[in-house]
């Protein structure tokens, strides 16, 4: 399997403009979440560990969003200042790249092969160029490619092309080496430029396949992916919650020992109002260990808590249930974070949580530590800072605050 991945995502995304505004193509958002982010899915489960993003129209939107990693994966950006059409964004690219072999894939598509076996196949022939081919009905939309015996033989254009047969799928599995010796212009088209001039050449292959295919490139085709994607791909259903310094504001070197002492992040309760609807269940798991300290009492604690709640529910959001753990930091307690009995507990209370489908959002390390102790994914608040170098590791999305959080939700 490669562990190297690019994916081009720097298109102008004409035909979708009048839909997303704003946002660039392969950030067009999907049950919550950008279409990039389902790429990356199944990166990531296919053992991927670094992608280089070969970004160009609205780059910022996207290193915003995924800063330098995503779900264990290190993201790298190749940024294009001008456009430089297919080719010249992969090599551009590929410059990051150290692996002998890499993938590449089109950020407007998912195609849903078993990525490992495609790599195994571009070994097994050794060859310079693979191309994942998908079976279709009609090929008029795209245009065909002609295989023999697993060898790419020749390419027809969408006028000279109709009826069953292979596309494109837009995954590639290409050589390193190989590719930077092409004597190429800085600027060129991969598909025309390089790939066709291949064909009937020893070492480009192509491996067909019939898994789910989707170019969202159009308004009739974003808004397929938007009614299928909820039952082919399930979203995450329970959001655990930090308290301080997520809802409201941390007091450095005190607690927040009675309601008086309670202030809101701005636009907290309206993002819990957000969340709300994205997701299942809303937990916060807390440290407390005011209480143990003596600083004030498990009802003081309780009378907190309350007024939160109302104060959500005023706000029209919800929170299911509210965990403190009040032991001593050194305790050794199984229920305080970074430890996971308080994710354990709700599991117990609530067993239609599944945590293979969770996520955790805090601003500290043991917040981070949590989600990785419970195999969950890590969404990190920065409250305006940098990221910590310690919890870059273990942090799988980053936001200023919890409503830039929900905001990216909810595009």
């Amino acid at each position: 399997m490669f562990r190297e991945a690019v994916i081009l995502a720097g298109g102008f995304g004409t035909r979708l403009s009048h839909v997303l505004g704003n946002i660039p193509k392969p950030m067009a958002p999907i049950y919550g979440k950008p279409f990039l982010c389902y790429l990356l899915d199944r990166l990531a489960d296919s053992g991927v560990t670094h992608v280089v993003l070969a970004t160009g129209h609205l780059h910022e939107q996207i290193v915003s969003y995924f800063h330098d990693g995503y779900r264990g994966i290190k993201v790298s950006f190749s940024n294009e200042s001008t456009p430089l059409f297919t080719g010249g964004a992969i090599v551009k690219a590929a410059r990051q790249i150290e692996s002998e072999d890499f993938l590449v894939l089109n950020g407007d598509t998912l195609f849903d092969i078993d990525i490992p076996a495609f790599c195994d196949f571009h070994r097994s022939r050794n060859a310079h160029l693979s191309v994942a081919l998908r079976d279709v009905p009609d090929t008029g939309r795209y245009g065909a490619v002609e295989c023999l015996d697993c060898c790419i033989t020749a390419f027809r254009e969408k006028e000279q092309s109709s009826g069953a047969g292979c596309i494109n799928g837009g995954i590639y599995a290409i050589s390193h080496a190989w590719l930077m010796r092409q004597a190429m212009p800085e600027k060129f088209s991969f598909e025309k430029e390089l790939m066709q001039p291949l064909a009937g050449t020893e070492g480009f292959c192509g491996m067909r396949f019939n898994d789910y295919f989707i170019d969202i490139g159009v308004p009739e085709d974003y808004y397929r992916a938007q009614r299928e994607f909820g039952a082919l791909f399930p979203k995450d259903t329970t959001l655990f919650l930090d308290r301080d310094g997520v809802l409201n504001k941390h007091l450095v070197g005190d607690y927040v020992r009675n309601w008086g002492m309670w202030e809101w992040i701005p636009g907290a309760r309206e993002a819990i109002a957000t969340l709300s609807k994205q997701y299942h269940r809303l937990i916060i798991v807390s440290n407390q260990q005011g209480v143990g300290k003596g600083l004030m009492s498990q009802a003081d604690l309780d009378d907190i808590n309350g007024h939160m709640l109302r104060d959500i529910e005023a706000s029209g959001g919800r929170i299911d249930h509210v965990y403190t753990c009040t032991d001593l930091q050194d305790s050794g307690s199984t229920n305080r974070k970074p430890a996971i009995g308080m994710a354990l507990q709700a599991q117990q209370d609530f067993p239609d949580i599944d945590l293979t489908r969770s996520v955790m959002v805090g601003d500290s390390i043991s917040d981070m530590l949590f989600a990785r102790n419970a195999h969950i994914r890590a969404f990190y608040i920065t409250k305006g800072n940098p990221v910590p170098e310690q919890v870059q590791d273990y942090t799988d999305l980053v936001a200023n605050d919890l409503q830039e959080l929900a905001r990216l939700f909810a595009l």
